[in-house]
């Protein structure tokens, strides 16, 4: 048996509240991924990452769902290296993350927070509003009147996009099966609705993530959606800076930044960010 230190953090906290949360196993390098998967389950949390020596980047991570691993974590990353950060084991600076997902930089600030590049945005296929609209308990005419496409967007994290008015998004009635057979039919990890805010308000929009088919039915901040949402309202919008409200819905309120570098009027780089709070440690055996 193997005692396992998992430290849980808040990622995109607000003032140390709220975030989600995340669990981050530093020196995995002996862990098998059954053992990772079987630690991810007994955590809970949506998302625990696995710390590993690499080769070719400053560190390696995985990623595992209390259910499967996947590719990437926005949420998990700023948890590592905000951790990292917080227990003095990294300065200041810039580093570079092996994921599977690809080589991802990072970018870590004087007070900790941590703002992570995630890949250029792979866009892939829309779905009508007729089709979408049903699984979150609304009428296809409620979407459509906004003209915005419902789209299936990564940068990291295959999700789909989905618009709705504004005083919409704390009404849905989710149908969880249904979004879990969408998903895994299309190839999807879940769906990232957000609605618009008014130019006044302090967050350019706010959203909620469902991703049910990976073992998560709300999440209360997801990064990786975050950055392609951020490239979605680029296209649509053209906003370079945007900051995302996510978590409300849960009680567990989320501050997401997010940066898009255009140079000669192309997109060369995605990056999101936000701060971390320490909650505590747990030991698991394995």
């Amino acid at each position: 048996m193997t005692r396992v230190d998992v430290y849980l953090v808040r990622a995109f906290s607000i003032a140390g509240h709220g975030g989600n949360l995340a669990g981050v196993v530093l020196n995995a390098d002996t862990l098998t991924d059954v053992q990772k998967q079987f630690i991810a389950k007994q955590v809970g949390v949506s998302e625990t990452a696995f710390v590993s020596q690499s080769d070719t980047a400053d560190f390696e991570l995985s990623f595992f769902t209390p259910t499967v691993e996947v590719d990437f974590c926005g949420h998990a990353t700023l948890a590592v290296f905000w951790l990292l950060h917080y227990f003095q084991h990294i300065l200041a600076g810039s580093y570079q993350q092996e994921t599977k997902a690809g080589i991802l930089s990072v970018e870590v600030a004087l007070h900790g927070d941590v703002l992570m590049s995630q890949s250029l945005p792979v866009w892939l296929a829309e779905h009508s509003a007729e089709e979408i609209a049903p699984m979150l308990g609304l009428r296809s005419q409620v979407i459509a009147q906004l003209g915005l496409p419902i789209q299936v967007v990564s940068t990291g994290l295959v999700d789909v996009m989905v618009p709705v008015p504004y005083g919409v998004l704390d009404c849905l009635e989710v149908d969880s099966e249904a979004i879990t057979r969408f998903c895994q039919q299309h190839q999807c990890v879940g769906f990232h609705v957000f609605e618009m805010n008014p130019p006044e308000a302090i967050y350019t929009a706010s959203c909620r993530n469902f991703a049910p088919a990976v073992g998560i039915p709300e999440e209360s901040a997801t990064g990786s959606s975050s950055g392609a949402l951020a490239c979605y309202l680029n296209r649509h919008f053209g906003y370079q800076q945007m900051v995302f409200e996510q978590g409300r819905a849960m009680k567990m309120p989320s501050r997401l930044v997010t940066q898009l570098t255009i140079k000669s009027g192309a997109l060369t780089q995605v990056q999101v960010g936000g701060e971390g709070a320490f909650l505590k440690r747990v030991m698991l055996t394995c």
